[in-house]
């Protein structure tokens, strides 16, 4: 029997700059979701699949300092596309919810605040390869840049994307508040300089119109 309208889940996104805290409320929120009786698959990205953590450790690998913006942002679309028919969409479809460390916008972000790539170019990727998925709620961890790396630097190894200097990570930045700024139906804007609990707090409170006693 098709699934309804109604009966379809909830897809609820986290995103934010390096050292914003993003695996901390995730694990919070992740615990509040399943207290409320919430069917929850929760995912990341890059990853989230055998193919798609495939496509992490290269993106990823510090090693890889030759690989050119256009194949990360295609690298990040495979992975993408990959998560969404064998993860995000079936999950949906059966009525679960989804939480996902990063979705597109990070992507907008990263390869496109950061790293230049048109904007365009982008779009036309996430309606094709994300199917044009969007999620219903995107929880935005917001902090000063200074902030996140000294955060960050605590964490040991750095990955390649943390290798970059504070003008890409400011650009980041700026195209995640402009991207929150352009739908703020969309977007909750998490203030993550916060204490962790506080940040939980924002979080759920941000969510809640998503639960079924919210929407009854």
């Amino acid at each position: 029997m098709p699934v309804t309208n109604h009966q379809r889940g909830r897809f609820i996104t986290l995103e934010g700059g390096e050292g914003a805290g993003k695996s901390t409320l995730l694990r919070g929120l992740e615990a509040h979701l399943r207290e409320q009786g919430i069917d929850l698959v929760v995912t990341r990205e890059p990853g989230g699949t055998d193919v798609g953590e495939a496509v992490r450790a290269v993106v990823l690998d510090a090693g890889n300092n030759e690989l050119c913006a256009e194949a990360e942002l295609l690298l990040m679309f495979a992975s993408r596309a990959q998560l969404v028919r064998q993860v995000i969409e079936p999950a949906l479809a059966g009525g679960r919810w989804v939480l996902c460390d990063r979705f597109t916008d990070a992507s907008y972000a990263y390869q496109g605040g950061g790293r230049g790539q048109p904007i365009a170019r982008i779009a036309d990727l996430e309606r094709w390869a994300a199917e044009g998925l969007k999620p219903d709620v995107t929880l935005l961890l917001d902090l000063p840049v200074s902030d996140g790396r000294a955060r960050a630097a605590g964490r040991g190894e750095i990955d390649r994307i943390e290798v970059e200097g504070d003008a890409f990570f400011e650009r980041v930045r700026d195209a995640y508040r402009a991207r929150a700024a352009a739908e703020p139906a969309r977007f909750r804007l998490l203030d993550a300089s916060a204490s962790k609990d506080d940040v939980l707090a924002q979080a759920i409170a941000g969510v809640a119109g998503l639960l079924p006693e919210a929407t009854s």
